[in-house]
C-alpha cells in the first residue's frame, strides 16, 4: 500500500503568484459557505503550468480565477486530449486543512495521462500545486458538516494543430469549488437504471481506466435514459455482461458471509474511495474479491439472499446504498444492510481528522 510521502524527488517549482483583485469579499465568502451548493462557485484563484516538448514543465503560476484563452484549431477541442482528477480539502476542527491520498490522485492522473499521451505530471509536482493554491485560497475551505473544498485538477493538449498525432504543448490547470454535503438530510438508496444499448468506454484497450471526459460525455446519454425511466443513475455492463461501474462511481456487492466483492476489469476506473473503504473492510477481517460480476449474478444473489447488500461509491458521495436496480421488463428491489454507511462514517472521520489516520492518508496543505 501506498502511503504519502512528503520528500520531493524533484526540485520544487516556484510559483509566480497574482492576486486576485477583486477577489470575493470575506462577508460574501462567508455568506457562499453557508450553503455552497456543488461545483457551482469557484475560488478567487487558479494553478496554471505549461508543458512542451522543448521546455517541459514550465511557468507555474497562480492566478486570478478566469477565463482561459485558447486557439479555435487547439488539439483538445477537436481530438479531445484531456484528462482530469477529483479530490477535496477538509477543515479539521482546530481549523487545519488537510487532503486525503493525494499521491493517489497523482498517480492515476499519471496513468490517465500515459493512455491519452500527454506529459505525466510528477507527484511531487501535483502535491506542490494543491499547497499553493491553499496557500491562497485556503478561506475558501468550508467548516460545515460533510462540507469540502472540491479540487479539480485537469490537463488538456492546447497545441494549435489541426492533426492526429500527440500535442507538443499542454496545459495544467487546478481550480477549486466549495461543495456542500452531497445528501441533504441524510443518505438515500439511489434507483439505478440498467444500460443494455450503450457503453461507457471500449473494454480491453480502450480508455475505461482513464479519466478522461470522452468516457462521461459517452455515460450522459443513457444517464438521460435512466431519469427518463424515473433512475438516479445508470450502470454499464461490458460486452461479455459483466457489471463495469455506474456513471461516476464504482459497485460494490457484500455477500451473506461478509465477502465483499467489486468488479475489476481494465474498462473500470480504479477508484480511490473505492480502494480505501476496501482496505477499511480488511482491516475489519471481511474477505475482498476485485473480480468480474456478471449481471446474472448480481441478479441471482440478490435473488437467492446471497448478496445481503449494494452500494456505490466515488469522491463526490463517498458512499451511496443502491435501492433498486431497473431495466427493461424487470425491477429488482436491493438488499440494504450496515456494512456501507458504517464504512462511510469510518472514512468520512478520517478525513475529517475525527478519527485516528492509521494509514498515513492525510496530507496537511497549509503547513
Amino acid at each position: 500500500m501506498t502511503t504519502i510521502d512528503e520528500t520531493a524527488a524533484v526540485k520544487p517549482l516556484e510559483f509566480a503568484v497574482t492576486r486576485n483583485l477583486q477577489a470575493v469579499a470575506p462577508e460574501r465568502r462567508a455568506e457562499i459557505l453557508t450553503n455552497p451548493g456543488f461545483g457551482t462557485t469557484f475560488t478567487d484563484h487558479m494553478v496554471d503550468l505549461c508543458w512542451s516538448t522543448g521546455g517541459g514543465w514550465h511557468r507555474p503560476r497562480v492566478q486570478p480565477y478566469g477565463p482561459i484563452s485558447l486557439d479555435p484549431a487547439a488539439a483538445v477541442l477537436h481530438y479531445g486530449q484531456e484528462i482530469f482528477e477529483g479530490i477535496k480539502a477538509y477543515r479539521h476542527a482546530d481549523g487545519s486543512i488537510h487532503t486525503f491520498r493525494p499521491d493517489q490522485n497523482a498517480l492515476r492522473l499519471q496513468r490517465s495521462a500515459r493512455r491519452m499521451a500527454l506529459p505525466e505530471l510528477p507527484v511531487e509536482y501535483f502535491i506542490q500545486s494543491l499547497k499553493e493554491l491553499i496557500a491562497v485560497d485556503g478561506g475558501w475551505v468550508p467548516s460545515g458538516e460533510d462540507q469540502t473544498l472540491y479540487l479539480r485538477p485537469f490537463m488538456f493538449a492546447k497545441e494549435a494543430f489541426l492533426g492526429v498525432r500527440p500535442a507538443q504543448k499542454v496545459a495544467y490547470y487546478l481550480i477549486a469549488s466549495p461543495a456542500g454535503a452531497y445528501f441533504t438530510g441524510g443518505v438515500k438508496p439511489v434507483s439505478i437504471w440498467l444500460s443494455e444499448d450503450y457503453a461507457r468506454a471500449a473494454s480491453k484497450g480502450g480508455t475505461g481506466a482513464a479519466k478522461t471526459g470522452g468516457n462521461y460525455a459517452a455515460s450522459l446519454l443513457p444517464q438521460s435514459e435512466a431519469s427518463a425511466n424515473g433512475c438516479d443513475q445508470v450502470v454499464f455492463l461490458d460486452p461479455d455482461r459483466n457489471v463495469e461501474e455506474l456513471g461516476g462511481m464504482n459497485v460494490l456487492f457484500v455477500k451473506k458471509d461478509g465477502t465483499i466483492v467489486t468488479p475489476s476489469s481494465e474498462s473500470i476506473l480504479p477508484g480511490i474511495t473505492r480502494d480505501s473503504l476496501l482496505q477499511l473492510a480488511e482491516d475489519r477481517g471481511h474477505t475482498v474479491e476485485r473480480r468480474p460480476v456478471s449481471l446474472a449474478e448480481w441478479r441471482e444473489g440478490v435473488a437467492s439472499g446471497d448478496i445481503v447488500e449494494v452500494f456505490a461509491c466515488g469522491t463526490a458521495a463517498v458512499v451511496t446504498p443502491i435501492g433498486t436496480l431497473k431495466g427493461e421488463g424487470f425491477e429488482d428491489a436491493q438488499p440494504q444492510g450496515e456494512l456501507a454507511l458504517s464504512l462511510r462514517e469510518e472514512l468520512t472521520d478520517i478525513q475529517y481528522g475525527r478519527r485516528e489516520d492509521r494509514h498515513g492518508w492525510l496530507l496537511r496543505l497549509d503547513a
